[in-house]
């Protein structure tokens, strides 16, 4: 017998009513009473009472569960199937509790009911699949090998690739657990128990015997693409670059399924090698020409290479496609504006909804300002926020955005407090009208949206950050700004603006000793002239004025126009070479 692994973290999509359930349960006790030997009319009786009184016994306990489920009432529901698996044990019901408790990510109830489901039945070998994997996943690696062992008794060659798919411990002792398990299987040379030892060999740098284990498998099952795929990865992980794609180029032309050459193509795309990632994806789609992911990837890659005809031939096969409907009309868009065809990328870029709506529309923006046609550009937002109002929000943002640029400032605030009125807990129409306030002439109104912010999401870095960047540009209340900048950066260590509010604040403390330290991480993270210029005052404050000078000279040669650091060069001893001119 050939066993083959199901789809371990898939059980069966089939919808289980109740009724559907019991009657289950009912006729699965009625074919185990029908093989039952029957000895007197007596003894016939009373097993009958029996097995009818279990069944509707159990049909209470099921409602509980469905309806508890229905309620949301996750715990009551497996802890209701955790019961009914443990004293009525039938496979119907137990694969309903071991859907359940798998959706819910309850692994230790899920590997519960497959123990339970395998002690009662130890010849059902999808339940010896389903325990094997959830061993694993619980790190419980003896009772996995047992079980492994048990499956590899019934067929030597048994699929196992279901079983292991995804487990790969992080940790040098699960690995070496794990490993330890796989080791003392009596039939350790199945194809995919090799393959996962080989793959634990090289996750701890072992690649030598990894391959040998590899090519051990391959033997066997020499199509399988996961094996080709590893494979390949050993020879990446030992930079054997070559080999890899010669491997990879080799084995595609054999597989029945265009994953080891998708595998390559993304392979070469990394390693900058667009051409010969698109002329693998036109020998594919030779074999596969309906293939949507290699239709896609030949488009977007053809567009890199400018090679702007052969990407509409393969997007547009795209446009009517479920999946790929808005990708294509995106990057076929894209393809447009790369021709410098304008209208045909706007109207492409209004067909676009989905994931790639909020960047088509500023991409739309983008093209309306560049023909300074800022007006269309609006008139399109306030349309779209009719056509699409889940995406309001944004529209309106953008709209601000495109009031700003125009130094309309003012008309900005105000659509945004139309906005504000209709979404009041929406974090960030109310962080883009605190980045539109005059820290100065609208203190009051910034001071209520950033305490609106700070109460909607009171450990917000980027929003706690603001305040304390606002109050140190008011130069008020410095301890509570610096508190609220430690506090950001609490949440978001080393990210250069809050580092550069953090030094800002310390600076008008007049703690040069944290200012300079603060400045001078920001700096290294983000060395632009902002927070260049913030650390050369710190530095000469403190009196490192060697550093300073330093730091003078990289800005002046970066930035040689700027004021600011014409400034900073006039403390300077005279130095002919860094004078401002």
């Amino acid at each position: 017998m050939r066993i083959k692994s199901r789809k371990i973290l898939q059980l069966p999509a089939t919808c289980h009513s109740i009724t559907f359930l019991l009657l289950g349960s009912i006729a699965y006790a009625s074919q185990i009473y029908a093989i039952t030997p029957i000895t007197t009319t007596n003894i016939t009786t009373s097993t009958h009472q029996t097995t009818t009184d279990t069944n509707h016994s159990a049909f209470l306990p099921v409602f509980i569960a469905e309806f508890a489920l229905s309620q949301g009432n996750i715990n009551q529901t497996l802890n209701t199937y955790q019961y009914l698996v443990e004293n009525y044990n039938l496979p119907n019901i137990n694969e309903r509790a071991l859907n359940i408790a798998l959706e819910f990510d309850d692994i230790d109830t899920a590997l519960n009911i497959s123990r339970l489901w395998v002690e009662n039945y130890p010849d059902d070998v999808p339940a010896m699949f389903y325990l094997a994997h959830l061993s694993l996943r619980a790190h419980q690696y003896a009772l996995a090998a047992k079980t492994l062992d048990r499956i590899l008794q019934i067929d030597p060659n048994a699929d196992l690739e279901g079983i292991l798919e995804g487990i790969y411990p992080e940790s040098t002792e699960a690995r070496q657990a794990l490993l330890q398990a796989l080791n003392q299987i009596n039939k350790k040379e199945n194809p995919s128990v090799l393959v996962m030892i080989a793959g634990l060999e090289a996750q701890s740098g072992q690649f030598e015997s990894a391959l040998k284990k590899v090519n051990l498998a391959l033997r066997k099952r020499p199509n399988v693409p996961s094996f080709v795929i590893l494979k390949a990865n050993l020879y990446f992980a030992a930079n054997q670059n070559d080999d890899a794609f010669k491997w990879l180029d080799y084995s595609s032309r054999y597989q029945k399924t265009p994953d080891v050459g998708l595998y390559e193509v993304q392979h070469l795309i990394r390693q900058n090698k667009t051409e010969d990632a698109l002329k693998k994806l036109k020998r594919m789609l030779k074999k596969w020409p309906d293939n949507e992911q290699l239709l896609f990837l030949a488009g977007i890659t053809s567009i890199d290479l400018k090679q702007f005809s052969q990407a509409e031939k393969y997007l547009t096969q795209l446009q009517r496609s479920n999946a790929y409907q808005d990708q294509a009309n995106y990057y076929l868009a894209v393809n447009a504006e790369r021709k410098k065809d304008d209208a045909l990328a706007i109207e492409l870029y209004k067909a676009v909804d989905g994931n790639f709506y909020t960047v088509s529309r500023k991409n739309l923006v983008s093209i309306y300002l560049q023909q300074q046609r800022p007006a269309d550009a609006i008139r399109l937002l306030t349309q779209e926020r009719v056509s699409h109002p889940h995406q309001a929000s944004f529209l309106y943002q953008l709209q601000a955005q495109i009031l700003q640029m125009m130094g309309e400032n003012q008309r900005a605030i105000i659509l945004l407090n139309e906005a504000i009125q209709q979404m009041p807990e929406d974090p960030e129409l109310i962080y883009a009208q605190v980045l539109l306030y005059d820290p100065f002439t609208d203190r009051d109104a910034l001071d209520n949206a950033l305490n609106k912010l700070l109460e909607i999401e009171p450990n917000s870095p980027t929003f706690l950050n603001a305040y304390a960047y606002t109050l140190a540009r008011q130069n008020r209340k410095l301890d509570v700004a610096r508190k609220y900048a430690e506090q950001a950066l609490s949440y978001a260590p080393q990210q250069a603006s809050i580092l550069d509010t953090l030094g800002y604040i310390a600076f008008l403390q007049n703690d040069f000793d944290l200012a300079v330290k603060a400045l001078a991480e920001a700096y290294a993270l983000s060395p632009n002239l902002s927070i260049g210029v913030r650390y050369a005052k710190a530095l000469y404050m403190h009196g490192d004025i060697e550093y300073f000078a330093q730091i003078c000279e990289t800005l002046h040669n970066q930035y040689p126009d700027s004021e600011e650091v014409a400034q900073l060069l006039h403390l300077l001893v005279p130095n002919p070479h860094l004078q401002p001119s």
